[in-house]
Formats: C-alpha cells, sequence, structure tokens
C-alpha cells in the first residue's frame, strides 16, 4: 500500500508541473465512471484549480476526439431516464440544463421523445398508482396520482385526462371536467 501511495504522491509532484497532464488526468478519471457533460468537466477542473486556459485547451481536444459529446449525452440521457424513471420531457429537459447542457442541444434530445412515447409512460405510471390507490375516494386518488406525474414533468391537462380515462375504465365517471384546486 505504502508504494501505491508513493506513486500517487510522485504522480502530482509531475503533475503540478505539467498541468495540462493534470487535468487529462482528472477528466478521464470522470469519464472513466460515467459519461459527463462538457460543462460537468469544467466544473470538476476549476474545483481542482486547473486555470481555465488550461481547462479550455483539454476539454476542446476531448471534444475534437470524440470523449465528450453533449449531445450523445443528452440523446442518452433522455432515454435512460425516460425508460427507467418514467420522465416527461419538462424534467428531462430540466435535468439536462442542470448538467450543463446548451439549451439548443436539449431541445433537440428531448424532440426525440414522441409524444406517444410520453404519454405511454404515463399511462404505466397511471396504471401502478390506482393499483395503490384502490379503494381510495376518487377526488383524493385524481389529486395523488396527478402530483406524482406532475413531479416526474407531466402536463396537468394530460395528466388529469389520462387519470379521468383510467378511473372511467374502473367504472367511476363521476368526476369534475376539470382538475381539483387543492
Amino acid at each position: 500500500m505504502a508504494g501505491g501511495r508513493s506513486s500517487a504522491g510522485r504522480r502530482s509532484a509531475a503533475d503540478a508541473d505539467d498541468p495540462e497532464a493534470a487535468a487529462r488526468e482528472i477528466c478521464l478519471r470522470l469519464l472513466s465512471f460515467s459519461p459527463r457533460t462538457r460543462a460537468q468537466l469544467a466544473d470538476a477542473l476549476r474545483r481542482k484549480g486547473v486555470t481555465d486556459e488550461v481547462a479550455e485547451r483539454v476539454l476542446g481536444r476531448y471534444t475534437e476526439a470524440g470523449l465528450i459529446d453533449d449531445a450523445a449525452f443528452a440523446q442518452a440521457w433522455v432515454q435512460s431516464r425516460h425508460a427507467g424513471r418514467g420522465l416527461a420531457r419538462r424534467a428531462l429537459a430540466a435535468e439536462l440544463r442542470q448538467r450543463g447542457v446548451a439549451d439548443d442541444t436539449v431541445k433537440e434530445a428531448v424532440e426525440e421523445l414522441a409524444p406517444e412515447q410520453e404519454e405511454s409512460a404515463a399511462r404505466e405510471l397511471i396504471a401502478k398508482r390506482m393499483a395503490v390507490t384502490r379503494g381510495m375516494d376518487p377526488v383524493k386518488r385524481t389529486r395523488r396520482i396527478a402530483g406524482v406525474l406532475a413531479r416526474k414533468g407531466y402536463s396537468g391537462s394530460l395528466a388529469y385526462n389520462l387519470i379521468r380515462e383510467a378511473l372511467e375504465a374502473e367504472g367511476i365517471g363521476d368526476l369534475p371536467d376539470s382538475p381539483p384546486e387543492d
């Protein structure tokens, strides 16, 4: 173990002489765990004390080499988070913006999610929540399920229409024509 530390210590001392090598190592280490956006890597480099000039050179080279690709990151993020968590376009866009993805890139990525995919995911979420809330007052049930969908980024009108449809399929059809107010 002591040998590992001294080798790491020598590497750190060498990196002080070559800030670009240090920046490359930081980026490669982070990218080896998971894909990152250019902004996330720039933030990490800034936190490690790498100058903006050095960071820009390293990030530029990595972008040219295809190691950093915000568009590919955004597309993969949208597909993964939509399939895994059932998130709607609005929530996905917010998450991508938090990770520093440019608005144009965010827009392109979320537009690849077809409205039918979004509606299908909403229906799946509703079906799961309908089973859990069975026996509850229909208005309270609607409010709870709509809350789940709202937190996942679905519009109130889509959520309410699909919830109404699901309740009607269960034989519950005496809901108001608009979402309940809190």
